[in-house]
């Protein structure tokens, strides 16, 4: 079955969330995407956080991407929940790194300063890539829950 992924973004990330949306779905994943349009240029970047988070932490096993333009405003939103592990993904080996080492549930990236591509490729490594189960990482995961 093919996994459902959360989309958000805000009018700076909205054209890019259009592209990595098209591309889940050639890829057979099934994109929700929880900011449809039209595009807003008064809406912001911690609503649209909002909006993916509460899905993610419903779902079990979910995984969400947030899109602004620079990555680091929807970021921040999203980190401020409970239960999530957003992570910047700012070239593949971030969002590889993300997953392995930190069981991130949520990708976040820049609108505005990232070609399509390029951002489809660091959403593949971000979805391909598992967690690793180390005990190490495990541990880090327990301290960052508790802060």
């Amino acid at each position: 079955m093919p996994q459902t992924i959360y989309l958000g973004a805000d009018h700076a990330g909205f054209e890019l969330k259009e592209k990595i949306k098209d591309f889940l779905k050639l890829n057979e994943y099934l994109p929700d995407d929880l900011t449809p349009g039209p595009i807003d240029l008064k809406d912001d970047y911690p609503d649209a956080a909002t909006k993916v988070t509460t899905k993610v932490l419903e779902t079990a096993d979910a995984l969400g991407i947030l899109i602004c333009g620079s990555g680091n405003g929807i970021c921040m939103a999203a980190n401020k929940i409970k239960g999530i592990r957003a992570a910047l993904g700012y070239n593949i080996q971030s969002a590889k790194k993300a997953r392995e080492h930190l069981n991130a549930n949520i990708l976040c990236l820049a609108g505005g300063v990232l070609q399509p591509d390029y951002a489809q490729a660091i959403t593949r490594h971000f979805l391909e890539t598992p967690f690793s189960e180390d005990e190490r990482h495990k541990r880090r995961i327990e301290k960052l829950e508790k802060i």
